[in-house]
């Protein structure tokens, strides 16, 4: 979850950690910390955000070419300046930053506090700077081997970056089950979670596999693993453009990547249907496809808005493929112990490609024999490499925490994937294929055509800023699409909001409603129409506040709500992909006139690295 910076080179490290901590401030934003060496090793960490750590250095001299920097999400212990990173050992021999979770700590510290060892922080990352001292001092070996015997000791997740006052002029880094990215530069080499701080200064990058260590000087590379087995770098060449991760005109990142979303879309269907409109070609599945086709079950699994995502996927594959689809929560399907059969295919959707859950999931859906496919948007991240196959998204960089863009390309990769199964598994005829792809074509205009009413959602956003409680009401397709709108909600505007299929409203939230609560309804004309307008007049007997999301040109649903906003006319089965852009745009504005970080909201972080 939180964000690590590390740099070698010829250049002044300090405005290299600090720019890379505000990229990955989306990481983790509780406290930021640097370290630079010197001749000496300098710390500074400040809790709050970058901008608070800058302030808190002023005008302090940071000098050094090496360095390294933390900006963090916290799990043990509360968000102050002593639980900030980087950590120093006890007798000051090294100095540590770490993403992850050690979780046998406890053990390692009253093993260490037996020895001597005491400790001034609640972090785990300081058990584990302060057992590196300890093997380091006691076997008389060097930094690098004393790293790798402490790692061996170590149960849990870690991507960590170790600097050492006795041999200063090295950086160590190593990754088990947190991403760590290493960017290779003219006689200068960069460390970060992700690519976004690297990019501005190299496009050749290093993914880090789990177990391996990465041992940096200033003009030299070595890579192995904890068991000192020697690895040759696979170096590889990011497709990443700078202008990507800035906000090029707008206020907010959020803001930026809804309004990116026909783009995004569009690049996300590029290449993989035909010109001539008549084929869908997914090259990543091209191996697997025939097991695929005969699949008998089909399992997703994802978590918050990737689980959305499955959701509208289970709707969309059972519709036009016929398989049996299951969407589980990755944090629950591996403690529920479920059952896997060999010829399962298993899709983990997830944004980072680092969502520890969902690998965790994939693990144990590998070893029960399943294939197990991935659907992410980070090439060179954990999934893509973790499973048998899989299609990338091209969404591009997601730097708002609340996801927007992830959601609309995952449902384009699932919508392309049930309609190139459908015909192969020749459930629908080849006109209707083709119809279906050209109503997927049409999406990113229609898109465009609905952010064309951002400023109307904005003036029924302000009637709601002093709400306390929303529900979201769908039927069919439209019912992940209210989880998702309830969940953007009060991810950025910390009001309490739910998503229902609408018909189970009387089943017990109806006691909810009165004058006071407002109800966000989708309700495009499809199938279920008729049942919808039945559930809005239910609420308007009880006095509810209807937003509704209506087709263009509807009147009965329109005119029984007291807000309203249009949607294109569209096949049902790509109106969720239209649906869900107003409500992101409500919570948007929402959030902004309540005052809220909508890029940052409170104790949320982009990548969920950790359990």
């Amino acid at each position: 979850m939180c964000g690590i910076v590390g740099y070698s080179g010829n250049r002044e490290a300090y405005p290299v950690i600090i720019n890379g901590l505000k990229r990955l401030e989306y990481r983790g934003y509780d406290s930021a910390g640097i370290c630079i060496v010197d001749g000496e090793t300098k710390i500074y960490k400040q809790e709050g955000k970058v901008a608070d750590l800058e302030k808190h250095i002023g005008d302090s001299p940071v000098n050094g070419t090496i360095g390294i920097g933390h900006t963090r999400w916290a799990t043990h212990g509360e968000p102050n300046n002593t639980n900030a990173h980087p950590h120093m050992s006890m007798n000051g021999k090294f100095t540590i930053i770490h993403n992850g979770i050690i979780e046998n700590y406890v053990h390692l510290k009253s093993r260490l506090e037996r020895r001597g060892y005491e400790f001034i922080s609640e972090t785990d990352t300081e058990i584990l700077v302060n057992l590196i001292e300890y093997i380091y001092l006691k076997g008389n070996i060097s930094a690098e081997i004393a790293v790798r015997l402490a790692l061996t000791k170590v149960i849990g997740a870690y991507g960590i970056v170790v600097i050492c006052k006795d041999e200063p002029d090295m950086l160590i880094a190593a990754r088990k089950g947190s991403p760590l990215v290493i960017g290779v530069g003219d006689n200068e080499y960069f460390i970060a979670s992700d690519a976004t701080p690297i990019i501005e200064y190299t496009n050749s990058v290093i993914f880090l596999n789990d177990n391996d260590v990465a041992i940096i000087h200033k003009n030299e590379l070595t890579l192995k693993t904890v068991m000192n087995e020697a690895l040759k770098p696979n170096i590889q060449t990011l497709d990443l453009d700078i202008e990507e991760i800035e906000k090029n005109g707008f206020d907010h990142f959020m803001l930026k990547e809804i309004f990116e979303q026909p783009r995004s879309i569009r690049d996300t269907f590029r290449g993989r249907i035909s010109t001539n409109l008549k084929n869908i070609h997914l090259g990543g599945l091209f191996q697997v496809l025939p097991r695929l086709i005969k699949a008998k079950r089909i399992i997703l699994i994802g978590c918050g808005t990737s689980w959305h995502a499955a959701l509208v996927g289970e709707y969309l594959i059972e519709e036009f493929a016929r398989i049996p689809v299951e969407v589980e929560y990755a944090s629950e399907f591996r403690y529920r112990n479920p059952i896997i059969f060999k010829d399962d295919i298993v899709i983990a959707i997830s944004q980072s490609g680092e969502t520890a859950d969902t690998l965790a999931a994939i693990r144990l859906a590998r070893e029960a024999g399943a294939l197990v496919l991935g659907i992410c948007n980070v090439v060179g991240s954990s999934i893509p490499r973790e499973t048998d196959a899989g299609v990338y998204t091209h969404a591009g960089p997601e730097i708002g925490v609340a996801s927007t863009k992830a959601f609309s390309t995952q449902v384009t990769v699932l919508t392309l994937m049930a309609m190139l199964l459908g015909r192969k598994r020749e459930v629908i005829t080849q006109e209707r294929y083709e119809q279906l792809i050209s109503e997927m074509i049409a999406v990113p205009d229609k898109i465009e055509k609905i952010l064309e009413s951002n400023g109307k959602v904005q003036s029924i956003a302000q009637m709601f800023i002093d709400s306390t409680n929303f529900l979201y009401l769908g039927r069919g397709y439209f019912f992940p699409v209210a989880l998702e709108g309830a969940l953007k909600l009060k991810e950025i505007s910390y009001i309490h909001a739910e998503g229902y299929p609408a018909a189970e409203m009387k089943h017990g939230p109806i006691a909810l409603i009165d004058e006071k609560m407002p109800v966000v309804v989708i309700a495009p004309q499809d199938s279920s129409y008729d049942k919808v307008v039945s559930n809005v007049q239910e609420v308007k007997a009880r006095k509810g506040v209807i937003i509704s999301i209506v087709t263009e040109g509807d009147t009965v649903i329109r005119d029984m709500s007291d807000y309203s906003i249009e949607i294109p006319k569209a096949s049902e089965i790509v109106e969720s992909l239209l649906a869900v852009i107003p409500l992101q745009l409500l919570a948007y504005h929402i959030a902004l006139m309540r005052g809220c970080n909508v890029d940052q909201p409170r104790n949320l972080a982009k990548s969920v690295t950790v359990e």
